[in-house]
């Protein structure tokens, strides 16, 4: 005779970060304002930390915020903290680029390449140290920092984008070990090349933009740019419940550039 057996009532998952507090900075546009539209959509209160407005979105509310300047970081966080009565989730997101390897345009190059650190990676380290006191008082404390597919692997003139990146990386499996025994899951998430306004003006700025979006598409595997929302959904999975046995992980969300090898027509794929 077959014994019943009792399962669990499927989750809804429209609800999952139902009264969660989210801070995100650089949430006003791109992977951070799709990040921030999610959240919303799934329950949570959330605060973009960003230099810029968020115009015609309802619900996210906004705090000024320089991640390069320390005094910015704190006031910010600690307005947001008190708007939200608490956080649960912070997501690390604001970032800046640069192109070019580390002989070009050595007159700039130093002062480019401290303005990308203090953004990318002090940034990290300063909005994460003034939330950890929050944090720490959250029943599912959570951190997602946005690294990229660049820290993995060589990229063509992104010494200085691919460095910081990878100071991201390691510095997410640092905090997550830091933090651990506090309840605080930490991980990253490695995008792409992603369809934001960021990665558009870039490719503006390189003087032939068709040609210029047609070679970032072919390197693509999948043949298109990674949209903001397929990073979005990554980053709400690793600080929501479904995740709440990882910490220290990288999610590469790359449209198989790191993970596959993918044969030109012409190639059949015999050669190593």
């Amino acid at each position: 005779m077959n014994e019943e057996v009792s399962l669990p009532s499927p989750r809804r998952s429209n609800d999952d970060f139902l009264g969660w507090r989210v801070v995100i900075t650089g949430g006003s546009s791109g992977i951070g304002l799709a990040t921030g539209l999610r959240f919303l959509e799934r329950g949570a209160n959330v605060v973009s930390l960003d230099l810029k407005q968020i115009y015609d979105v309802k619900g996210i509310a906004w705090q000024y915020c320089d991640v390069a300047d320390d005094s910015s970081v704190r006031d910010a966080v600690s307005a947001a903290v008190e708007d939200l009565n608490g956080l649960d989730v912070l997501i690390n997101n604001a970032g800046v680029g640069m192109q070019g390897s580390v002989d070009e345009s050595p007159e700039l190059a130093e002062a480019e390449w401290r303005r990308l650190f203090e953004v990318n990676v002090l940034g990290v380290m300063r909005v994460t140290r003034a939330a950890l006191p929050a944090l720490r008082r959250s029943p599912h404390a959570s951190i997602v920092n946005i690294a990229s597919f660049v820290a993995l692997t060589g990229a063509p003139r992104r010494a200085a984008y691919g460095a910081s990146k990878g100071a991201v990386f390691a510095l997410t499996k640092a905090l997550a070990a830091d933090h651990l025994r506090e309840g605080i899951r930490v991980n990253s998430v490695s995008p792409g090349t992603v369809d934001t306004p960021w990665v558009e003006r870039l490719i503006d700025a390189t003087g032939d933009p068709l040609v210029e979006r047609a070679a970032v598409i072919a390197r693509q595997p999948h043949g298109r740019l990674v949209t903001p929302e397929e990073v979005a959904a990554a980053i709400c999975y690793l600080a929501g419940p479904d995740a709440g046995s990882t910490t220290g992980a990288d999610l590469v969300v790359d449209g198989g550039i790191l993970g596959t090898r993918i044969p030109k027509s012409t190639d059949t794929g015999a050669r190593p």
